[in-house]
C-alpha cells in the first residue's frame, strides 16, 4: 500500500515538474539580449491557386490569361513591433533578401531578433535610397551588381530592379523571337535620375488574426505570408497586358508599384 502511494506521488510530481517546464518553456528568457530565429516565408500565389512557373494559367482582372516564367523581388528593412508596442530593427547589413519563385529556400527569410511575442511585421518590397548609393563594399550577396542577384541591377541606370515579374499572354504583342511576352521591372528609389519616380514600398503586415509570432530560443517561429501575384494586375488600377506589355522605368510603373503593395496576406504563424 505504501509502494502504492509512492507511485502516486510520484507521478503527480513528475506531472507536476512538467507542467511547469512547459509553461516556463513559453515564455521569453530573462536574457533581454538574447536572440532568436524568425522565419518569414513569402508563398507565392494567383487567387486561390498555387504559383506554378510556365505550367499555371492565370486570368487578371481585364480577362486576359497569363502563365509566369519568372518572379523575383527584393525584401529588405525588417521590423517587428511586441504587444507593448516596442519596435525591433533588424540589424541592416542583414536585411537584405531576394525572393524568388524558382528557388523555394530563398521563400523563407529568416533574421535574428530578440526573444518576444510579435504582433506585427514591417519590410520594404525593393532596396531603400541609401542602400542603393553606397560605396559598392557596402552592396554584397543579394546586392552585388557584379553577381549573386540574377539579373536585378540596371547597369545602365546604376539602380535596382525592386519588383520582375515575366511572362507568356495571348493578349501580348509579338516579340522580337516571336512569343507573346510580358515584362514587368519595376524600380525606382526617387534619387537624382528620377526625383519624382519612387516606386520603394514599405508594407505593415497585423499578425494578431492569424497568430502571433513567438520567438524563442532553441526553435523557429515561421510567419507564414501568402503573396498573390493576381494583385499586381488587379488594384489601384487595373494593369491590362495588351495595352501595358513592358513596364520598366517609367512613370507608369508607378500603377503597378502601388497595386503590389496589396498582395502580402498573412496566412497564419507556426511557433
Amino acid at each position: 500500500m505504501q509502494h502504492f502511494k509512492h507511485t502516486i506521488y510520484s507521478t503527480i510530481l513528475l506531472l507536476t515538474t512538467f507542467t511547469a517546464c512547459k509553461k516556463e518553456d513559453n515564455k521569453p528568457s530573462a536574457d533581454t539580449n538574447a536572440k532568436a530565429t524568425l522565419s518569414v516565408q513569402f508563398d507565392n500565389i494567383a487567387g486561390d491557386k498555387n504559383l506554378q512557373l510556365n505550367t499555371g494559367t492565370y486570368t487578371n482582372a481585364a480577362g486576359e490569361p497569363f502563365k509566369v516564367s519568372l518572379l523575383q523581388y527584393y525584401i529588405s528593412n525588417i521590423q517587428v513591433k511586441n504587444s507593448q508596442g516596442t519596435t525591433y530593427t533588424v540589424q541592416q547589413d542583414s536585411s537584405y533578401f531576394l525572393v524568388s519563385e524558382a528557388d523555394a529556400a530563398s521563400q523563407f527569410v529568416k533574421v535574428k531578433v530578440p526573444e518576444g511575442d510579435y504582433s506585427m511585421l514591417t519590410f520594404i518590397l525593393g532596396v531603400d535610397s541609401l542602400r542603393s548609393t553606397m560605396d559598392i563594399s557596402k552592396r554584397v550577396g543579394v546586392l552585388n551588381p557584379a553577381g549573386g542577384m540574377d539579373g536585378m541591377y540596371w547597369g545602365w541606370n546604376s539602380g535596382y530592379i525592386f519588383f520582375k515579374m515575366e511572362g507568356a499572354a495571348a493578349a501580348a504583342p509579338l516579340d522580337p523571337s516571336g512569343q507573346h511576352k510580358f515584362r514587368y521591372h519595376i524600380g525606382g528609389f526617387g534619387g537624382y535620375n528620377a526625383p519624382t519616380l519612387n516606386n520603394i514600398k514599405t508594407i505593415t503586415v497585423d499578425l494578431s488574426a492569424g497568430g502571433i509570432a513567438k520567438v524563442r530560443q532553441g526553435r523557429e517561429a515561421n510567419i507564414h505570408l501568402m503573396v498573390d501575384i493576381l494583385k499586381m494586375f488587379n488594384g489601384v488600377k487595373n494593369i491590362s497586358i495588351a495595352a501595358n506589355p513592358t513596364v520598366m522605368f517609367s512613370d507608369f510603373s508607378t500603377n503597378i508599384s502601388a497595386n503590389y503593395l496589396q498582395m502580402f496576406h498573412h496566412d497564419h504563424t507556426e511557433n
